[in-house]
């Protein structure tokens, strides 16, 4: 990946910035934004929600603009819409405008996050960019372990209307112009098909269902982690932890899921990424076995499989489509599987949320079916030959 290193680190770290200031930033803002503003806490996190249901449908279009124009103008775009959204969520004093910045940094999360990064990186390099897919993300993964303290120190700093502005001048002053260098994409020769429909230099193509049964898996799986990144620490204290013990198994997530894309990386991309997403898929489900099984002493080893996971299937996020139907058309595919997962994220909250407060820790039966399902579909799918083995 040497000859990849300075590409990754601008997207790498660019895409860090566009986390931590839109995904990650009610974890920190929510309440003290709720009170500044004269709405109820609960209000930001329907917002919040709204902005994902809006990322979902922006989405498809993003990625079909970075297949015809190239990663870089839509880049610099979302950097742009980014500092816009949360430069009008600055000046929020009531729901109207609370929900207009929300629904403007909506617009930039369907063209600036890991999808449209991906898309950018495979209208660039094809075929080849399984490595720089992966070194973003381990940038990337990063976002929450910077971005809240960040948030913390400019909302103690400033209050949380100047952390808002502060991350528009970050988007402005560091995102943009790392965006903005991206090599340009070249243009692509329309596809000529042969005489049985199929263009040439494309892979051969995947059967119609694959592409559903992808955008299931990721729905699903997206839907637990946005969940217990939700409410994980309340399902440990539920079973008996402290707060102190259950912010400690907690923050075994991040760096399990930096050591599963570390995993990736060192091992498993050597095999089909269908491999690799079958991999991760079983972990959630057994680190669910081994809490029900063993109690609450149990819960570390659960976080750090479940963090292992999700830190894969991040990856398998962009890659399983690149191997299945190749680089032509990847963005406005991308954009329409990952969709899906958009929506699940914006409910996870709520709806695992009443899970717990009616089962508590039992609520994980839930979870663990929901990612053994996707584990099912994996194992139904068949490797592609789009992309060969290493």
């Amino acid at each position: 990946m040497a000859s990849n290193t300075p590409l990754v680190l601008r997207l790498g770290t660019a895409q860090t910035l566009a986390w931590a200031s839109s995904y990650y930033l009610p974890a920190i803002l929510a309440r003290p934004m709720a009170e500044g503003a004269g709405v109820s806490e609960g209000m930001v996190w329907t917002a919040f929600s709204a902005a994902l249901l809006l990322s979902a449908a922006i989405g498809p279009f993003a990625g079909r603009a970075i297949d015809r124009f190239g990663g870089r103008p839509v880049l610099v775009a979302s950097n742009l819409v980014f500092a816009a959204g949360l430069g009008l969520l600055s000046l929020a004093d009531g729901p109207a405008p609370l929900f207009a910045g929300w629904l403007l940094i909506g617009v930039a999360m369907g063209g600036g996050l890991y999808e449209a990064a991906f898309s950018a990186l495979v209208r660039l390099q094809g075929e080849a960019a399984r490595d720089a897919i992966t070194g973003i993300t381990l940038l990337a993964g990063l976002a929450s372990t910077l971005g809240w303290p960040l948030s913390g120190w400019m909302e103690a700093q400033w209050g949380w209307r100047g952390a808002c502005l502060g991350w528009a001048a970050l988007h402005l002053l560091l995102g943009l112009p790392l965006n903005a260098r991206l090599p340009r994409a070249l243009a692509l020769p329309p596809p000529r098909p042969h005489s049985d429909g199929q263009e040439t230099g494309a892979p051969p193509r995947a059967p119609r269902h694959v592409a559903w049964v992808l955008a299931y898996v990721f729905a699903a799986t997206w839907f637990v982690s946005t969940a217990l990144a939700s409410h994980l620490p309340a399902m440990l204290m539920a079973s008996g932890l402290s707060l102190a013990g259950a912010l400690a198994v907690g923050a075994l997530v991040g760096p399990a899921q930096v050591a599963g894309r570390l995993l990736e990386f060192g091992g498993l991309r050597r095999f089909h990424p269908l491999v690799s997403a079958r991999v991760a898929a079983a972990m959630h489900p057994a680190g669910v076995l081994v809490w029900m099984a063993a109690g609450a002493v149990a819960a570390p080893v659960f976080a750090m499989l479940h963090g292992l996971g999700n830190g894969i299937l991040t990856i398998a996020k962009g890659t399983l489509p690149l191997a299945y139907f190749g680089p032509v058309g990847y963005g406005r595919r991308q954009g329409w599987i990952v969709a899906p997962s958009r929506v699940a994220q914006a409910f996870a909250p709520l709806l695992f949320g009443a899970l717990v407060e009616r089962w508590g820790a039992q609520a994980l039966w839930v979870s663990g079916a929901l990612v053994a399902s996707a584990l099912l579909c994996l194992l139904w799918l068949h490797p592609s030959p789009a992309t060969p083995r290493a």
